[in-house]
């Protein structure tokens, strides 16, 4: 009897980094639930992978928050923000694009 032997392919070379989802027409309205507004800093400090990178905050909902931040974390990914007006908050990554990226904080 021969063993089976397994591959793993990988589907394509894309990152869920809201690139590989176009969109084939600017938003001409907010179609958000909620209203953003914009922080008493415009930094934050964002704990990733466990190292501390300030970032610069793009608006703040009760919600979640935008950033502008160079690296790439994982959809899903948890991590800390500390914002100077909410303090020490964790928060999972929802979306990535551009150099930014979207977090919706954790319910307590």
């Amino acid at each position: 009897m021969r063993a089976a032997k397994w591959e793993f392919n990988v589907a394509s070379g894309f990152f869920l980094d809201g690139s590989m989802i176009p969109r084939s027409e600017k938003r001409n309205i907010d179609e958000r639930s909620e209203v953003r507004h914009p922080s008493a800093s415009s930094t934050g400090v964002l704990e990733f992978r466990g190292r501390k990178h300030v970032v610069r905050l793009i608006n703040v909902s009760a919600s979640g928050a935008m950033v502008i931040f160079p690296n790439t974390p994982n959809i899903g990914e948890r991590l800390l923000l500390q914002v100077l007006d909410r303090g020490v908050l964790w928060a999972q990554v929802r979306w990535v694009k551009d150099g930014r990226i979207g977090l919706s904080f954790a319910a307590d």
